[in-house]
């Protein structure tokens, strides 16, 4: 039996093959973030599957922004932004990770929650994990307790969850 929340991923969810190069199928959530009861479901969801385990989403630049910032809302928990790097002020965390198609980078600003908040770290899309796994380095990096990863779409195949350690994950839809 599936969600709410998954049955609109599986209706609304686009797919593009060969983007952005040759041989990556694209899954993009953005008709599913479009849809205005798909997006609350989603939201719901998230909140309810984590409800009391929080006190400060970590949204990834830059679709896990748009989850973060109403998942936070939601619980009334503060909001973190992970960004990619060169793009915060001031003192940050930096953590160097592969991507499917090329490498990165990702920023946390220093000192904006006390010490040992508990984190849930939120995106669009589990893949390889690489993204997530830098996250929940600079989660715990920064000082904070990493109590839980949250995604829309896992792409099984990637095995990405293998690179997240102990952290619980909660993906809507496994695909």
């Amino acid at each position: 039996m599936t969600s709410p929340a998954a049955d609109y991923v599986h209706s609304l969810l686009a797919s593009y093959p060969d983007f952005p190069q040759a041989g990556i199928l694209f899954r993009d959530l953005n008709p599913v973030f479009a849809h205005a009861k798909a997006f609350r479901s989603i939201v719901d969801e998230l909140v309810g599957t984590h409800v009391g385990q929080f006190d400060a989403v970590a949204g990834i630049e830059a679709r896990g922004f748009l989850l973060a910032a109403a998942v936070g809302y939601a619980a009334d928990a503060a909001v973190l932004a992970v960004r990619k790097g060169g793009k915060l002020p001031g003192p940050v965390l930096t953590e160097e990770y592969d991507l499917e198609y090329g490498s990165a980078r990702l920023e946390l600003e220093v000192g904006q929650l006390p010490p040992d908040s508990r984190v849930l770290v939120l995106d669009d899309v589990l893949a390889t994990g690489g993204t997530i796994a830098a996250t929940s380095r600079l989660i715990e990096r920064a000082g904070y307790q990493l109590t839980g990863v949250g995604v829309v779409l896992e792409l099984t195949a990637l095995q990405g969850r293998a690179r997240l350690g102990a952290a619980p994950v909660h993906a809507i839809v496994a695909a």
